[in-house]
């Protein structure tokens, strides 16, 4: 997968995960691998970007909201939203946000 998302001509939707994580960090790598695995099979799924430092960004790109609600009610995301809540995440934030633009320069 590309660094940065190839999405196609707007408008389409973007899921913003913020997050600052704790100091248990036993299976997130794993589970962050299979999760993105799993949202590229998911229908309407467009691509994604990540960045982790002291707060980890995420961005998903949707095609339609309907498509981020079917995601976010998948059962293995469940589970790994579960864990993280319990042991992963010290504090997080979801943005959905609709993109009406985008520009930049590929190579």
């Amino acid at each position: 997968m590309s660094l940065i998302a190839n999405t196609p001509k707007p408008p389409y939707f973007a899921v913003i995960f913020t997050s600052t994580r704790t100091k248990d960090g036993h299976g997130y790598d794993a589970m962050s691998d299979k999760m993105v695995d799993l949202a590229q099979l998911q229908p309407g799924f467009l691509g994604l970007e990540s960045a982790h430092e002291s707060v980890g960004i995420t961005v998903s790109y949707w095609a339609d909201l309907a498509s981020i609600t079917h995601w976010k009610a998948n059962v293995e995301h469940l589970n790994a939203q579960a864990m993280g809540h319990s042991s992963w995440y010290s504090s997080f934030k979801v943005r959905i946000a609709k993109v009406e633009r985008d520009y930049g320069l590929s190579i």
